[in-house]
C-alpha cells in the first residue's frame, strides 16, 4: 500500500485489479549482494554517483518561478536536476528531475541549509512541501526560519520522466471487480489483470523499469544535495520515504547532516516488499477497529451504531449493497474500500469518511458517489493517479525478488482474510503485477550503520496501520545512535505534521539545535478528531 493521495486513490501497495487506495509505506532498494559480481555493480553504482554529484555540484540549479500549471505559488521557486538513467553509465542516458524551494524565514544567520522532504510511495510528489511555509503552517513555522524548504518529484513520478503502465482513463475506470474472491474464477480475473498490468509498465515504460529502485533514488537525492551547494544533507522522509531515508543513510551515511524519519518501513531485506504488505493487512485491521469503536462511540453524531459490531454489520451491509449493484452504478466494493481505507490510514479522515457513511445510511447517496466514484473529467488528477501506481509497483517490484508461486499468495492471502479481511485480498491484488515483473529484481540494501551515520531522529505511533509500529524497532536498532520517539495509543499515518507539543517540540529541539534526547521517549497522543 502506498502513501499520500489524491482524491481518487489512497495510496495502498499496489492492486492492478482494484484501484485500492492506501498509504504507500514501504520502498524497494537494490543492494550488494554476496557475489562479486553483484558488488563489482555496486562499485560502479556508487563511483557513478560521485561523478553525477560532482556534475551537478558545479551546474547548481537554474531556479525559476514556477509554470503556472504545477500549483506552486510564489516565491517559491522551481528547477531540474539531471540524473543518470543508470547510475553505472553515469556519461550515459539522463533523466531531469523537478525540484522546488521555498528560502528559509528567518535572518541569512539563522539559515542552517536545505531540509529536503519525500512523502512516500513509492510514487509520492514532494513538490508541495514548501508550501508548508506559504499556508504557514504553525507546526513547521520554527524549522521554517532555519531551512530552505526543498521538494522534489522522485524518478518516474509527475515531472521527473514520469512512467505509466495503463491508460489513465482506463486505470480510473468503475466499477471494478470486488477484491474478495467468491470463486476460482474471480482469483483467475485478478491474475488476468495482473499480468496484464505488469505487461503494460513494460510496453509503456520499459526503459525505466529496471532503474526505478529505491537504491537509485537514494543516488538521485544525492545528486540533488550536491545540486544545491550543501556539503550535507537535512532530511525528512514519511512512510516509503523513511525506507528511502534508511536506505540513503546506509549507502551515504558521511553525506548526512540530520534525519527525521516519520511512520517508519520496516529495512528488513526479509520485509521488502512481500512481507511488508501482508504486515499491513493486519495492522490495517486493527486500525479499522479503531475508527469504528470511535464512529460508534460518536453516535450522536453519525446514527451508525453504539458498538463496533453495530457499525461493522452496517459496513458489511454497505457493501454487499455495492456488490449487488453498484451505488449509482459506479461505486463496488473495489471503490468502497478505496475510499473508506483513508480512515485507517489519517485521523483527519475520520470525520469525513463517517460523514459521508452516515449521510448513506440517512437516505442520500449523492455524498457516497461524489467522495467514492472517479472523476473522469479529472484528467490531470487521472494522469496523476495512474502514475502513482505505476510507480509504487515499478518501485517496489524491481527493488526485491517477489514470490512467483500462486499457491503461496494464494495461501498467504486466503490465511489472512480470515481474520484481517478488510485490506487483505485489495493489496494481494495491488501488489501481484510483481510476480510476473518483466525486468530484474534486486536483492535490498542491508540497512545497517556505517562510519560517518550522525544520530538520526525516528518517529511513530503504536497503531499505524501503513507501517506498522515493529518498523520503527527495526530501523531504531539498525542505526546506531538513533532516538525513538513513541507516540502511544496513536494510529495516524506521518506523525510528524499532527499537533502533539511532546513530538513537535523534540523535532524542532533535534532541527534547530541538533539535539536529541539522552533515551528514547514516549508521548502521549495527539487529541482525537471531533465529529
Amino acid at each position: 500500500m502506498r502513501e499520500n493521495r489524491p482524491k481518487s486513490r489512497l495510496l495502498a501497495f499496489g492492486s492492478a485489479g482494484a484501484l485500492v487506495t492506501a498509504t504507500l509505506i514501504a520502498g524497494a532498494v537494490s543492494a550488494p549482494a554476496a557475489s562479486a559480481d553483484s558488488r563489482h555493480g555496486q562499485d560502479r553504482e556508487a563511483r557513478g554517483a560521485q561523478i553525477a554529484a560532482a556534475r551537478a555540484a558545479k551546474a547548481g540549479i537554474d531556479w525559476k518561478d514556477c509554470p503556472a500549471d504545477w500549483g506552486l505559488e510564489k516565491p517559491i521557486q522551481c528547477g531540474w536536476v539531471s540524473v543518470p538513467l543508470d547510475y553505472a553509465k553515469p556519461y550515459g542516458k539522463q533523466i531531469k528531475l523537478a525540484v522546488d524551494r521555498i528560502g528559509n524565514t528567518g535572518t541569512p544567520k539563522e539559515r542552517q541549509g536545505a531540509l529536503v522532504y519525500n512523502p512516500g510511495g513509492p510514487g509520492g510528489s514532494g513538490l508541495r512541501f514548501p508550501r508548508r511555509v506559504v499556508t504557514k503552517n504553525a507546526v513547521w513555522a520554527n524549522v521554517a526560519k532555519a531551512y530552505d524548504f526543498v521538494g522534489f518529484d522522485p524518478r518516474g513520478v509527475g515531472h521527473s520522466a514520469p512512467i505509466s503502465c495503463v491508460d489513465p482513463q482506463e486505470f480510473v475506470k468503475a466499477p471494478k471487480a470486488d477484491p474478495v474472491p467468491d470463486t476460482e474464477a474471480d482469483k483467475s480475473a485478478q491474475r488476468k489483470l495482473a499480468r496484464e498490468y505488469a505487461q503494460g509498465c513494460a510496453e509503456r515504460s520499459g526503459a525505466m523499469l529496471p532503474h526505478m529502485t529505491t537504491p537509485n533514488t537514494a543516488r538521485d537525492l544525492d545528486v540533488i544535495r550536491a545540486a544545491l551547494g550543501e556539503k550535507k544533507l537535512n532530511y525528512l522522509g514519511v512512510s516509503y520515504g523513511t525506507y528511502l531515508g534508511a536506505v540513503y543513510g546506509t549507502l551515504f551515511p558521511g553525506h548526512l547532516r540530520r534525519m527525521v524519519v516519520d511512520s517508519v518501513v520496516d529495512p528488513a531485506r526479509e520485509n521488502i516488499w512481500y512481507e511488508a504488505n501482508l504486515n499491513q493487512d493486519i495492522a490495517f485491521e486493527g486500525r479499522w477497529k479503531d475508527w469504528e469503536d470511535w464512529v460508534a462511540a460518536n453516535d450522536a453524531a453519525f446514527h451508525l451504531g453504539t458498538t463496533r459490531a453495530a457499525v461493522q454489520a452496517k459496513w458489511l451491509e454497505l457493501r454487499a449493497t455495492a456488490k449487488k449493484n453498484p451505488i449509482g452504478g459506479v461505486v463496488g466494493p473495489a471503490e468502497l474500500i478505496s475510499f473508506f481505507q483513508s480512515a485507517p490510514y489519517y485521523d483527519s479522515s475520520w470525520v469525513p469518511v463517517a460523514s459521508v457513511f452516515s449521510k448513506y445510511a440517512a437516505g442520500d447517496t449523492k455524498a457516497l458517489v461524489d467522495a467514492a466514484a472517479p472523476d473522469l473529467s479529472d484528467t490531470a488528477g487521472n494522469i496523476s493517479a495512474e502514475n502513482g501506481n505505476a510507480v509504487y509497483t515499478a518501485v517496489e517490484c524491481a527493488d526485491a525478488k517477489w514470490p512467483t508461486s500462486w499457491r503461496k499468495w494464494d495461501r498467504d492471502n486466503t490465511r489472512l482474510n480470515k481474520d484481517y479481511p478488510f485490506m487483505t485480498w485489495a493489496n494481494a491484488w495491488m501488489n501481484l503485477p510483481c510476480a510476473t515483473w518483466p525486468t530484474k529484481q534486486q536483492t535490498p540494501v542491508d540497512v545497517k550503520t556505517h562510519r560517518g551515520l550522525p544520530p538520526v531522529m525516528i518517529v511513530q505511533s503504536t497503531r499505524d496501520a501503513a507501517t506498522p509500529y515493529p518498523g520503527a524497532v527495526s530501523l531504531h536498532q539498525r542505526f546506531k545512535g538513533s532516538r525513538l520517539i513513541t507516540e502511544e495509543g496513536a494510529g495516524s499515518h506521518g506523525v510528524t505534521s499532527l499537533v502533539n507539543p511532546c513530538i513537535n517540540e523534540r523535532v524542532d529541539s533535534y532541527l534547530i539545535g541538533g539535539k536529541l534526547d539522552t533515551a528514547d521517549v514516549t508521548c502521549a497522543p495527539h487529541a482525537t478528531p471531533k465529529p
